[in-house]
């Protein structure tokens, strides 16, 4: 088999992820194969734990068993002093580094510093760094002097829904869901802009849904007896959350700071159109509108504007199953280039699996 064709054992971190899984072939076939997650003893279903993968000693013990190392996500809980033994460790057993940053602000914490001090040793180590946006690239540049391969984000909903007939429903609904309120999040902020913006627009409702838990709860006590149509329940399942955008004229994302999302893509997926702050690189990933985001919640004037715009004329920005699926067939073979070349530039020596080929 020519040293091309070889298959490719990629480690992902995570493996077990809907991006991830959208990054090969719909149809299957391709030469990447990414390796399972390291389990993880006495650990619940679906519960996180920090990735096996990230664990120099990991690395070392499995050098046979992959040919890259790709890091997305999961390294919260890892310390700089962690992630160097990480990359000395890849470059002992020369296995190349490559890192898609899909965050450059981590929406899951208000203090960035351990985020950007993970950052600053995974993105100067890595053969070849990735990203979502052309504005992502240019920060990654701009802070640590790299040039990222842009590469969209793949759909985020399951193929079969993807050119499925929208749900039918009277009026106009506007959807904020408060999720598990990140610390990116703030949903009451936007909420007080949007019910002022939606009192001179006839039949909009004002939809608001949150977690059965403390947070959604606290969130729901700030909001009784105001005009929203306020639903407290159970995490959605995916059908749910599909179903749940499909009903919606309009999702807007209350996000402080962020980078990129994949709840935008869902919704450009499914036909919602979605309005997304000013802050980070979202308006490049999908069609979408965009409310100005400074300090304090969404500036009243620009979610007014961008409300009666859908409002008056609704967007049908909608992907289609066949753009979407093209789109993934050029995601899978840029990955596989990406990774081909790594390996070619660093003189990394493909594993077992390879020689076999």
């Amino acid at each position: 088999m020519p040293t091309s064709a070889r298959p490719l054992r990629v480690a992902s971190v995570p493996g077990d992820h809907p991006y991830v899984h959208h990054l090969s072939p719909a149809t299957g076939g391709g030469s990447v194969r990414r390796l399972a997650d390291v389990p993880v003893p006495g650990a619940a279903p679906g519960q996180w734990w920090p990735p096996g993968m990230l664990r120099p000693e990991w690395v070392l013990a499995h050098a046979d068993d992959f040919d890259v190392l790709h890091v997305h996500f999961g390294f919260d809980d890892s310390s700089p002093e962690g992630l160097a033994a990480l990359v000395a460790a890849l470059r002992s057993v020369r296995r190349p580094l490559v890192m898609t940053v899909h965050d450059l602000h981590n929406p899951h914490f208000t203090d960035q510093r351990a985020h950007s001090a993970a950052l600053d040793v995974l993105v100067p180590a890595a053969a070849a760094v990735m990203t979502l946006t052309p504005g992502a690239a240019a920060e990654i540049a701009s802070r640590w002097g790299r040039a990222a391969v842009v590469v969209p984000h793949p759909h985020v909903v399951p193929v079969p829904w993807l050119d499925k007939p929208r749900r039918a429903h009277s009026g106009f609904v506007v959807g904020v869901h408060a999720k598990s309120l990140r610390a990116n999040s703030d949903p009451l902020g936007v909420v007080e802009q949007l019910r002022g913006a939606a009192r001179d627009l006839p039949g909009v409702t004002i939809r608001v849904d949150a977690h059965d838990d403390p947070q959604g709860r606290a969130v729901a006590r700030a909001l009784a007896g105001q005009d929203v149509d306020l639903r407290v329940h159970p995490r959605f399942s995916d059908d749910e959350l599909w179903e749940y955008l499909s009903a919606l004229d309009v999702s807007v994302l209350p996000y402080r700071f962020g980078t990129h999302s994949g709840w935008l893509e869902a919704c450009y997926d499914l036909g919602t159109t979605a309005l997304v702050p000013s802050c980070g690189h979202y308006a490049q990933q999908a069609p979408c509108l965009v409310y100005r985001w400074d300090a304090a919640p969404g500036d009243a004037d620009s979610v007014r504007s961008a409300l009666r715009s859908a409002w008056e004329s609704p967007p049908r920005w909608r992907a289609t199953a066949a753009d979407r699926l093209r789109q993934r067939d050029i995601v899978a073979a840029t990955h596989e280039r990406v990774y081909r070349d790594v390996i070619a530039s660093t003189g990394a020596v493909l594993g077992l699996a390879g020689r076999a080929g």
